[in-house]
Parts: structure tokens; sequence; C-alpha cells
């Protein structure tokens, strides 16, 4: 039997569009339910990487009052700590298969020209998520200074480790989720939703947005993590209306 998304939508009724969505839904959800259990096998390791930067800060500033210790405030603290983990991670590492299947889901509908930048749509989602992962970490450090800072002196640190461990994933996974907008915005200039001169026109505003939206999404509020989110992808919303512009014309020709 030939895989059904490989034929014409024309060919593909409404019924067949939604068990194919389920089947793809499905086999993203089993691959991440294996990559959380493969996290489940690297707990610990993960657990003093994601924790990290907080004892090197309390290292550092003795003034702070802290000494890098997380605590457990009830019987299911840790519990829920260690499957958090097992959950962002498994979904962080099923990465590449959640963005196979949408891509295998959206591709009936692309031309043979279009259906060419699967690999690299794939490849650059994939960096560009490791890159936001990445910088959410580097300034994790900083965006803790900053908050304790703001606590007042004479203030002991005492973090949950449910809540820090929920704070840092979720930081890393707002950068990382933050840093795939180009990549949407280069795909919605292929399929013509909208044109690189629409992107360059509206660029104050987008721009604005992007800080709106950094303030928003940004777990920790503090202004070192937005201006961290805002500026790189202020940066590559004019990079991703470059690359657009490329590609059109070069389709074009």
């Amino acid at each position: 039997m030939s895989d059904s998304s490989t034929r014409t939508p024309d060919a593909m009724p409404i019924m067949e569009h939604l068990r194919e969505l389920r089947s793809r839904i499905i086999r993203s959800f089993l691959a991440i339910a294996v990559a959380s259990l493969t996290m489940l096998t690297v707990y610990d390791p993960v657990k003093n990487f994601l924790t990290e930067p907080y004892r090197n800060l309390c290292s550092s500033r003795p003034d702070f009052n802290c000494d890098g210790s997380l605590f457990s405030l009830g019987p299911l603290d840790g519990f829920s700590a260690r499957m958090r983990i097992c959950l962002y991670g498994g979904v962080v590492l099923a990465l590449p298969v959640i963005l196979w299947q949408i891509w295998r889901f959206i591709v009936p509908a692309l031309s043979k020209k279009e259906k060419r930048y699967a690999v690299p749509f794939i490849v650059s989602s994939i960096v560009l998520f490791a890159v936001g992962c990445s910088l959410a970490y580097w300034t994790l450090d900083k965006a803790l200074e900053f908050l304790i800072s703001w606590s007042g002196t004479d203030v002991s640190q005492a973090y949950q480790v449910t809540k820090y461990i929920s704070l840092v994933v979720l930081m890393m996974l707002a950068f990382g989720v933050g840093f795939l907008s180009p990549v949407l915005l280069v795909f919605l200039q292929l399929v013509s939703v909208v044109t690189p001169r629409a992107l360059i026109k509206q660029w104050r505003y987008a721009v604005m947005g992007i800080f709106v939206a950094a303030a928003v999404i940004t777990p920790s509020g503090d202004p070192v993590s937005m201006l961290a989110l805002a500026v790189p992808l202020s940066v590559l919303y004019l990079l991703s209306a470059l690359v657009g512009w490329l590609l059109v014309r070069r389709r074009a020709t």
C-alpha cells in the first residue's frame, strides 16, 4: 500500500486528510514518549547541567546569601521535577521527528519545487531551536542575578526544585520556539501567503510586536532575557525577509 502522504491533495478526501493527521500526531507522541524515557536514564546529569548557572552565580556572588542548593518542599516535588525534565527534554529530543511529521503532512499541498526545501527546512529549524535554547541557557545566570538583586539585601535565596526547573526549561523552550519564527516567515513567503515587500514595509510594527511578544513569553519577566530574545529575533526577522526575497526571485527566474 502506498504512503498516503505522496498523493495529491485532489486525490485525498477530507476523511483521509484527518486519518493522515491522526497518524502524524500519533507518531510524534510516540517519538516524545521514547525520548522522554531516554531522558529518564540521564536525569541527574541533565539536572546538574540545568542548575549549573545558579550554582556558579551563588559562588561568584556570596552577598546573595545562596549556596546553589535546591529544596523539595513536599513529598512529590522530587518526582514532579524528574517528570518535567523528562517530558520537556523528550519534546526537545523528538523535535526532528515532530518537524518531519509536520512537513510530511503539508508536503502534498506543495509544488515539486517547494518540496525540495524539506531538508533545509528541517535542518534550519533544528539549528535555530538549538541556538535559541543555548542563548537562554547563556543568559540564565544574568537573569537570575537581576531577579535576586531586586529581592533586596539580607534576603536568603531558597529555590524550590520544581519551580526552578520549570523556569529554566520554559525559558529555553520560549527562546527555542521564538527562534523558529524566521523559518515560518520564509515558508509563508514561499507559499505566497506574505511577500518580502510586505515584511520589509512593516518592519517597524514587526519589531515592536517582537519586543512585546518577548516580554510576554519570557517566563522570568526580566529585561535581560527579554532583550536577549527580542534583539536577535528582530535581526532574524529582517534576514528572513531577505532570504525569502532571494528564494522568491530565484523561483521566478
